[in-house]
């Protein structure tokens, strides 16, 4: 497999969040073909960030960076991502304290016997510090030659950092980047995966803890040149839990604040939603959960607020289930809940409606609800249902050989949606259509190391949910990325792919679910521009 080396940048890293950004620049549309300007164009920038993969020094994290090719998008462009900026109030490691090694580690160099190193750090923190606060990694990392090919990088230990990303050009329409960690033991071993992802001003998290078993952290960045504000609320099976320090926190320029839930009340609750809303600015945000028995995984955002949801993906071999639904404002929700089985929509014994309050969180166990078939839960709303968020925690495995994982509710794949750093044993691919039969086109990309992409096209059913099986790139060497696309207009199509990695009998996996890369833009009409213009 080849790979490239990630360059890191000096010091101790704290563990940070995930976030991104995503600019859209829509291209000149006052030509004179106005077919040719009404046409949905590639977008021309796009930006991600990682978070810093763990704080286990046994943490191996694989990082995989890659973009789909798009007709009309060129291959002209780059896709680069480097060490993020970061600032600290520890002005002991300086350029003089530490060497940076060829392959991008650091290794401190001891002060020499019998000098002042207190004034010395101080003098050269004073004369560098505007400088610090600007300085990235010095090479860029995951830099791919072409759409088309996935490229990957690795880091080691506790000291990896977030990483901040930049594709322009061809390189831009619905760049993806994975990243991938193993921890062989300690608190939240197991396999944690995490699709990077851009910021926003308002977040949902259904499916947190503060119980004495779980260590969960609610990571905020900003990748911005100004301090982003926001608020973190927490709410349980009765309402809005009271809050120490939640409000108004201050999330400085290019930096990251990562929060531990438990330090926020003094409640322990197993099933609580998180509410990041963000006062000025915008930030990134993912919860990592982190359990003293069944491991840990990145707990990805839940899709806007919607009556219907849809959770895409669990695994047949599920051993437990747990279904955790929030209701924002005051309007109680009554949802049907129905699996999407390879046969159809089923409802779950004794679970064929759920009641939620408005502004309370509802947990519910489902048990094995798979039973050793692919599935997919549909949240349906009865008459007058209110809007909700909703997420799973799925568990594999038995006894003290158990892992989890989580799988938020999620927007549709759309046109095109993809996913990368699958191998060619590990992956599964779940694709759902609860409400129309649908045609699925599903592309394997070349590999990290070599091979040719292949493509398969897939009849989803009306209200099921398959685990297809995917198309092998001939001569594969490395990981690749699978890109699907929605080949039946206006008909919903849900996916999520899962990596597994079994480790001392503990069946270690992760799921990430994929909606819509966001990599075209609909551009109007020149004409319809200038009369626009004219009133």
């Amino acid at each position: 497999m080849n790979r490239t080396t990630l360059s890191l940048i000096a010091g101790t890293v704290a563990l940070a969040a995930i976030t991104g950004f995503a600019s859209l620049s829509e291209p000149d549309a006052s030509g004179t073909d106005t077919a040719e300007a009404a046409a949905v164009l590639p977008v021309e920038r796009s930006g991600l960030l990682c978070p810093a993969p763990s704080a286990s020094d046994l943490a191996e994290t694989t990082y995989t960076s890659f973009t789909p090719v798009t007709k009309g998008a060129g291959s002209d462009g780059s896709a680069q991502l480097q060490a993020a900026p970061r600032e600290s109030t520890d002005t002991a490691a300086t350029e003089d304290d530490e060497k940076t090694s060829e392959d991008g580690k650091t290794t401190d160099t001891p002060d020499a016997e019998g000098s002042d190193t207190d004034k010395a750090d101080t003098d050269k923190a004073d004369t560098n510090k505007a400088d610090d606060d600007k300085k990235t990694a010095a090479k860029p990392v995951l830099a791919p030659k072409a759409p088309g090919t996935p490229v990957t990088g690795e880091t080691s230990g506790a000291d990896g950092p977030a990483l901040v990303g930049t594709a322009e050009g061809g390189f831009a329409p619905g760049w993806t980047v994975q990243q991938t960690t193993q921890v062989t033991a300690g608190n939240g071993r197991g396999l944690l995966g995490v699709t990077c992802t851009a910021p926003d001003t308002e977040f949902w998290f259904p499916g947190v803890s503060t119980a004495a078993d779980r260590t969960d952290y609610v990571h905020l960045t900003n990748p911005d040149d100004s301090a982003a504000v926001a608020d973190i609320e927490l709410y349980g099976k009765d309402g809005a839990v009271a809050t120490t320090v939640g409000e108004g926190l201050t999330i400085p320029a290019h930096s990251t604040e990562p929060v531990l839930l438990s330090t926020l009340t003094g409640e322990k609750q197993d099933d609580l939603t998180v509410h990041v809303n963000v006062r000025s600015g915008r930030v990134g945000a993912a919860v990592q959960a982190l359990d003293d028995k069944l491991g840990g995984d990145w707990l990805a955002a839940s899709t806007d607020p919607a009556g219907t949801l849809v959770v895409p993906g669990i695994p047949k071999d599920a051993t437990a289930v747990r279904l955790v639904v929030f209701a924002p404002g005051d309007t109680d929700a009554d949802l049907k809940v129905q699996l999407a089985a390879p046969t159809g929509l089923i409802t779950p014994a004794g679970q064929e409606t759920l009641h939620v309050k408005g502004g309370m969180t509802t947990a519910v166990d489902l048990g094995d609800v798979t039973r050793g078939e692919a599935g997919s839960l549909v949240l349906t709303p009865t008459d007058g249902s209110a809007p909700v968020v909703a997420a799973v925690r799925v568990v594999r495995g038995k006894g003290d050989k158990q892992e989890s994982a989580f799988i938020p509710a999620t927007a549709q794949v759309g046109a095109r949606a993809s996913v990368a750093g699958n191998g060619a044993k590990d992956t599964t691919l779940s694709l759902t259509a609860p409400t129309g039969t649908a045609k699925v086109k599903v592309t394997a990309s070349a590999g990290t190391g070599g091979g040719a992409a292949a493509s398969q096209t897939y009849t989803i059913k009306q209200g099921t949910t398959q685990d297809v099986r995917l198309p092998v790139p001939a001569g594969l060497k490395g990981t690749y990325a699978l890109t699907v696309e929605n080949l039946t207009a206006g008909t919903p199509v849900y996916a999520s792919r899962t990596l597994t990695a079994t480790d001392g009998g503990i069946p270690g996996f992760t799921v990430q679910t994929l909606p819509d890369d966001r990599g075209t833009v609909a551009v109007p009409e020149a004409d319809e521009d200038l009369r626009v213009l004219q009133k």
